[in-house]
């Protein structure tokens, strides 16, 4: 006789939709880091031509064994350019983010817990902020700051620390009121202890989701400001400022490889990042079952 031992239950158990989109996401994502990561590796054994060469190139040329992408009206390899914009675009939004949850979560929780005048004031510069329109901000911040990765991720991040001190003040708002952090209180535990040790890891939860997400609005805006000129330097290679180049191309026509490869690509990225947000978001706050 057989001795059957069954299966566990992780795979037997059909994965739900909010499973299915977080690893398809991820999937994605990983895969645009990866390139990121591996650009300049693939450029120094010859693989991949350096972007911001043109001279050598021929201009204008259809996709072929030499320019994979084709070339553009200046001469342009749009294959290295597109895999190099990956690199420019994680390097801009990372660093966005960065700022943004640096400022945002502690804000917030000085805010929710204290309460107050302090909180008060938060509330009101945070709303005036947060009633502003992303891109808006966006382009001020870039015109006054200029061109540059640091000040076109300062520019989009100031967008974004209004979101995370609401998430994050509404979030210890509640959680102050446990019992756990009574008992911190009569024990004379200093705010500062109460912060760190029993409401931080209690009030960041949800912040990976809301990460995820503007992760994927900044490439966007990053787009955006690219294609208006205010994003990075002309020689560095950026999805926006690449679209904006092929315009010309595109009266004709004919010149098409120059605005597809660049658009898919962020638009590729972008996708990810969303199916990975709204999964985690599904998976930490459940709404459904399916």
């Amino acid at each position: 006789m057989t001795l059957r031992l069954p299966l566990p239950q992780w795979l037997t158990k059909q994965p739900s939709l909010s499973v299915r989109l977080t690893q398809i996401g991820l999937a994605m994502t990983l895969c645009f880091l990866a390139i990121a990561l591996l650009a300049p590796v693939l450029q120094a054994l010859g693989w991949l031509q350096d972007p911001t060469e043109f001279l050598d190139n021929p201009v204008q040329q259809a996709p072929s064994a030499a320019h994979w992408f084709g070339t553009t009206r200046l001469g342009y390899d749009v294959f290295s350019r597109t895999v190099f914009g990956t690199q420019a675009a994680w390097q801009v939004v990372l660093l966005a983010t960065l700022f943004s949850v640096g400022l945002g979560v502690p804000l917030g929780m000085v805010s929710g817990y204290l309460g107050g005048r302090l909180d008060r004031m938060l509330i009101f510069l945070m709303d005036s902020v947060y009633t502003l329109p992303t891109l808006l901000i966006a382009v001020t911040l870039a015109f006054v700051l200029g061109r540059g990765v640091v000040n076109a991720a300062i520019a989009l991040s100031i967008a974004y620390i209004p979101q995370y001190f609401r998430l994050v003040r509404n979030q210890t708002i509640s959680v102050k009121t446990e019992l756990f952090v009574e008992a911190a209180q009569a024990t004379g535990a200093s705010t500062w202890r109460i912060l760190t040790r029993y409401l931080l890891l209690n009030v960041v939860q949800s912040v990976p989701v809301l990460l995820t997400l503007n992760i994927a609005d900044a490439v966007l805006i990053l787009g955006g400001l690219g294609f208006l000129g205010l994003g990075l330097p002309e020689e560095t290679p950026e999805w926006g400022h690449d679209l904006k180049q092929a315009l010309d191309g595109l009266s004709t026509g004919d010149v098409w490889w120059t605005t597809l490869f660049p658009g898919l690509a962020m638009t590729t990225m972008v996708t990810g990042l969303s199916l990975l947000g709204e999964g985690l978001g599904d998976l930490i706050n459940p709404r459904h079952s399916d």
